[in-house]
């Protein structure tokens, strides 16, 4: 728990930092711009702004194919790795009134993540 506080402070801190959309889109870039929605992820509740505002963010930053692939598998790494609850994680974008091509899901298979689709 202390470590996943760390982490997550460690996110907040630099979340300031935008994906350009030249730039090729990491982990670093997915797990700062959703840092904000760690405890959300993980405990429920409801989702700061900073968490729907990092959403936002991430749709707008995976412009191509090969990015969206690349940040649902940053997605399912974080998943597995923080054990984020799928309720709160499928729940995330409605919640935050976002429309999200990725899945933040440590079942999903990333290879089948196309341009044009939209999970909600």
């Amino acid at each position: 728990m202390k470590g996943d506080v760390i982490v997550m402070l460690a996110m907040l801190a630099m979340v300031q930092f935008m994906v350009q959309p030249s730039e090729a889109l990491s982990c670093t870039d997915v797990d700062l711009l959703l840092g904000p929605c760690l405890n959300y992820l993980k405990f429920g509740g409801k989702p700061p702004q900073d968490c729907c505002k990092g959403l936002e963010r991430l749709e707008a930053a995976v412009t191509t194919q090969v990015d969206r692939q690349a940040a649902c598998n940053c997605c399912k790494i974080a998943a597995r790795t923080f054990q984020i609850r799928e309720d709160t994680a499928s729940e995330l974008p409605d919640i935050c009134g976002v429309k999200i091509s990725i899945h933040i899901d440590p079942n999903v298979d990333c290879s089948t993540v196309s341009l044009y689709q939209s999970y909600k």
